[in-house]
């Protein structure tokens, strides 16, 4: 992957829609969150014409606040795994990535400051001064090693007027299976973050 990579989703939606770019600004992937679901899942395209399918990510739970999601290649090869952390989660974002046939959490994604988050929420709250949220706080989520406590990659929330944006970047060294497995685990966790404001 040619990294940066960039999450965008527009902010004025009814079904969430994530596009993924890397730093020549092809497309990746795409995903469009479907609504009304009990149990989650998740389909991730190639590109918006959604032909071609490059995972899915689905709940091992219906509606479950520590559910864990599995991601599947098309064949059903298991490409990893993301849960939170439960009531860890309530106050700073906390995220346990499983990578490619691991049977505990290879790394942990965290909220690097949970004050950013709470204020970006405020802020976006409020009529009028809620449009510039998205240039003045910008909430960094971390991937860091379980055991080494070595960060690995960052997603970063970008200035953006009418739409999320996100930036991710490698910070360490990871397989490309363990790429692949944070790269769905931080859609995952856009997908759910964003309904947590």
């Amino acid at each position: 992957m040619n990294y940066p990579l960039s999450f965008r989703f527009k902010l004025i939606a009814l079904a969430p829609q994530i596009y993924v770019t890397d730093s020549t600004g092809r497309t990746i992937c795409y995903v469009k969150q479907k609504l009304l679901r009990l149990r989650e899942k998740v389909e991730v395209f190639t590109d918006d014409t959604m032909q071609q399918l490059v995972a899915t990510i689905e709940a091992d739970r219906i509606i479950d606040w520590s559910a864990r999601y599995t991601f599947k290649s098309p064949t059903g090869e298991v490409l990893g795994a993301v849960g939170r952390r439960g009531m860890k989660s309530l106050w700073r974002a906390h995220y346990d990535v499983f990578a490619p046939g691991a049977q505990s959490p290879t790394f942990a994604i965290q909220e690097e400051n949970p004050w950013v988050k709470l204020l970006d929420g405020i802020v976006s709250g409020i009529p009028i001064l809620g449009a510039f949220s998205g240039y003045m706080l910008h909430p960094s989520y971390i991937a860091s090693r379980v055991g080494a406590d070595s960060p690995v990659m960052r997603l970063t929330k970008q200035p953006a007027f009418f739409e999320g944006v996100f930036k991710l970047e490698p910070t360490g060294e990871a397989s490309e299976g363990e790429q692949m497995a944070l790269m769905l685990s931080y859609l995952m966790m856009n997908l759910l973050e964003r309904a947590r404001g």
